[in-house]
């Protein structure tokens, strides 16, 4: 994967042959004590130009004509001569200047009006000056552009502040700081009118929305690229090497921008996980189709228990769910079954053991005749414990106090923290029970052991 897209400014070079490559992700770092180039064609390495409590500026010479200034953001702090997204910015040989938060103070604004009077030569070599950032690094984009003399501005999630005081937004209120952070939010004497304006931002998602609310007044001229659906993850969506550097020297474009962003997120699996997350339980005949269409391939870490369980229900009541659809998910399933007769529930539907998400579950039988592979119909028998059938052997259902159901083999010795499910034969119906609580069925098919007393959504019939 590309590394991520976070902060830069970039311009026109009148100067100067920069020629360093170096990884992101090259852990080796190196400095040297060279003076501003003054001449054409000298070569320069990494070295720290400006350096205080709370920020640290690195300055890396290419061969274009652009000068970078890129912003670390909360995580990518400064860590020897590392520069942020500079894997990225070496395969265009842009000139950058990297400025990297040693703390996460939002970079105040007394460590960038020294870091400016530090900048004042580099800058004057350029005629063109693009700031790129996201998040915090996106804060210091639109506040710093004017001070910077960019030319262009590129925000990715900005925030307006994190002075409680300023926002509802309370993810980054613990790092305000009085002192360092009075009167920090962005004003329109910070605003350029010489300088383009580009947000990039998820309008569905509140917190990033209101910091955006608040910044937009305040820029006529603003251009704005919303990425539905990405969260605060728009640098991640968006990560691309080829991306940056249309963001850094292509003139706007809607219409280009908002077709290179597709083909950048539609392969990019923090996007698929928004998207997920967001459809879930609104729009799942939809979701079931991007999730059978979409050729992705994870791991099994990459969706927790509960994303899992959702996703798989999804998978099973809207389409035929494969082994080519849960490997691509990273779902795995460790053995087939049979389908059996099976308990109707209160509203119609049967109860089954769920052997992908290892869930008692209830399916209409439609569903269960076109899945019968991966849902395993509960043994209808007298009272005592609860079987399944699976590769033609007997395994009863036992569980924890924290629901988690495992299976054994008849003879098997339950481990001290497990107790078996049991199914209970009355007149009329038969109830599961584990422990004091028995088993209950909601009209979406969920079963929970919640409940100490026989309501009908707890009472099971044969079909």
């Amino acid at each position: 994967m590309e590394d991520y897209v976070l902060f830069y400014l970039c311009g026109t070079a009148k100067i100067g042959h920069l020629g360093l490559h170096t990884s992101l992700h090259d852990n080796s770092f190196f400095e040297c004590n060279c003076a501003i180039p003054q001449l054409f064609g000298v070569s320069m390495e990494k070295k720290i130009i400006f350096e205080d409590e709370q920020i640290r500026a690195i300055y890396l010479q290419g061969s274009s004509e652009t000068l970078v200034l890129s912003f670390g953001d909360l995580i990518t702090r400064a860590k020897g001569t590392s520069i942020n997204a500079e894997k990225s910015l070496s395969k265009y040989d842009f000139n950058v200047i990297g400025i990297m938060p040693k703390q996460k103070s939002w970079y105040p604004e007394s460590s960038m009006l020294a870091l400016f009077e530090v900048l004042k030569p580099y800058l004057e070599q350029y005629s063109s000056i693009v700031g790129y950032g996201g998040s915090m690094g996106g804060y210091a984009v639109v506040k710093y552009a004017k001070l910077l003399k960019m030319t262009r501005a590129v925000a990715f999630v900005p925030q307006y502040s994190i002075d409680p005081e300023d926002v509802e937004d309370r993810r980054y209120s613990d790092f305000y700081d009085v002192e360092l952070n009075r009167d920090m939010h962005i004003k329109s004497e910070d605003i350029s009118s010489e300088c383009e304006y580009i947000i990039v931002y998820d309008p569905y998602f509140e917190n990033d929305r209101e910091n955006y609310l608040k910044i937009k007044p305040l820029i006529p001229h603003l251009h704005t690229l919303n990425l539905p659906y990405s969260g605060h993850d728009a640098i991640s969506v968006l990560a691309s090497s080829a991306l940056l550097n249309d963001f850094i020297r292509h003139p706007f474009d809607q219409t280009y921008f908002y077709k290179q962003m597709r083909e950048v997120k539609k392969n990019n699996k923090f996007y698929y996980r928004n998207v997920i997350a967001r459809l879930l339980g609104t729009h799942n005949e939809a979701l079931g189709k991007i999730l059978k269409s979409t050729d992705l391939q994870l791991d099994g870490s990459f969706f927790d228990n509960n994303l899992k369980q959702m996703i798989t229900r999804i998978l099973l009541t809207n389409k035929r769910v494969d082994e080519q659809d849960l490997m691509k998910l990273g779902i795995s399933v460790n053995f087939p079954i049979e389908k059996k007769e099976q308990l109707q529930d209160y509203f119609g539907n049967f109860l089954v053991f769920n052997v992908i998400t290892q869930k008692i579950e209830s399916y209409s039988q439609q569903v269960i005749d076109i899945n019968s592979k991966y849902l395993c119909a509960i043994q209808v028998k007298a009272t005592g414990l609860t079987f399944i059938d699976l590769n033609k052997e007997d395994y009863f259902l036992a569980m924890n106090d924290r629901q988690v159901i495992k299976l054994f083999k008849q003879n098997d010795a339950l481990s001290l923290d497990m107790s078996p499910i049991i199914t209970k034969k009355y007149p009329e119906f038969y109830i599961l029970s584990y422990k004091n609580l028995n088993l209950g069925s909601d009209l979406f098919g969920t079963c929970k052991f919640d409940y100490d007393s026989f309501e009908d959504n707890v009472k099971f019939i044969l079909a």
